[in-house]
């Protein structure tokens, strides 16, 4: 098989970094050095397979993704991921296990760690992934709890960078709840790459305080500048890149919506906001999005809420359909993103197999 010698340099780098048989549960448990490194993995596989080279690394290796919420990117992205590198992959949904109902979660990971070299686990307590990397014995891959959603901001971060080729310094904003797992991964991502990161959001959905005093000494220790503020004109102003997500997150109950909408509608993205920001600025949104009428969510909003709020009258929820559909929305590159840093996470953590000369 022919790899490119350039694709084996930059791998043996992630074996000098140690992250060979590393868990990929938090970005708090990666140096700044060792995020950069993963995206460099990222950037090269994806330009390889664009070119339709190899990078079968991991031919045989077979890996379990355990999911008790589903997703369509984050599973479409683990089982391409998966297949590129040469892998076996079994799904197995909400449905499809006893873990937690007849058997532990500590079993189900000794158990899983027998059969698989790599478990993802997509779930609710992030207290349940840290179990399975406990006892597996294997590397395990957060693809969503309750605190952290890792894997989505390294893709977020591949997309910042391929848009300005760089993370230092760069000026970003998240808007909306920022009380959310993709709010609580950014917030510590920005602190570790230097970047000037603004949370806006009402003061009660800001994140925890310890979180925040976390990140406030990383930032110290990486040059990086972290803000809050429920001002949402002063908080994007002249920002390089706007990020929200959706207002209600998955398994809150129905109820939460109208108080959640009265409390962030005027938190909403409009071609407004985007107008007064930098005139190279991106929207970016980890998906999915309720920006019309074309779901079932969107239809039932604009129904029982639309004559309360106007601005989501037509569906649009976090970002209207204007911005969404706009140059300035990357979100399908972010999308398309999660797929070539998951490939480079699973790359670098998984043993590294013996039969390419490598090692």
């Amino acid at each position: 098989m022919k790899i490119d010698p350039a694709l084996v340099d930059i791998i043996k780098a992630q074996k000098a970094q140690e992250l060979s048989q590393r868990n990929f549960l938090t970005l708090k448990h990666f140096t700044p050095t060792e995020i950069h490194a993963l995206l460099d993995l990222s950037h090269v596989t994806r330009m390889e397979v664009r070119r339709g080279l190899p990078v079968k690394f991991h031919s045989g290796k077979k890996i379990a993704l355990l999911f008790q919420k589903d997703s369509t990117r984050t599973r479409c992205a683990f089982e391409v991921a998966a297949r590129d590198l040469g892998m076996d992959v079994t799904y197995i949904g909400p449905s499809g296990s006893q873990m937690g109902k007849k058997e532990s979660i500590k079993d189900t990971a000794r158990v899983l760690g027998r059969y698989y070299d790599g478990i993802q686990f997509r779930g609710h307590r992030h207290e349940d992934v840290e179990i399975l990397a406990q006892y597996a014995g294997v590397p395990v891959w957060n693809g969503l709890t309750d605190l952290y959603h890792p894997t989505q901001v390294m893709a977020d971060f591949m997309t910042i960078r391929d848009r300005f080729g760089t993370l230092k310094d760069i000026r970003m904003a998240y808007v909306g709840d920022a009380r959310n797992n993709v709010a609580n991964s950014l917030l510590i991502g920005a602190a570790k790459m230097g970047m000037n990161f603004t949370i806006v959001a009402p003061k009660e959905l800001w994140p925890d305080p310890e979180l925040v005093a976390y990140c406030q000494e990383e930032a110290a220790l990486n040059d990086a500048q972290l803000h809050f503020t429920d001002n949402m004109q002063e908080g994007t102003l002249n920002q390089e890149v706007i990020y929200t997500d959706v207002w209600v997150s998955m398994g809150e109950p129905d109820e939460v919506w109208r108080d959640r909408i009265a409390l962030l509608h005027p938190y909403q993205v409009t071609k407004k906001i985007m107008r007064k920001c930098s005139k190279r600025a991106i929207f970016l949104h980890c998906l999915p999005a309720f920006h019309g009428l074309d779901t079932e969510v969107g239809r039932d909003i604009a129904e029982k809420f639309g004559a309360t709020f106007p601005a989501v009258a037509q569906g649009e929820l976090e970002v209207t359909n204007e911005v969404f559909e706009s140059d300035w929305s990357k979100v399908f590159d972010q999308a398309e993103n999660r797929l070539h840093t998951i490939r480079a996470i699973m790359l670098a953590t998984l043993k590294k197999s013996e039969n390419y000369g490598w090692e």
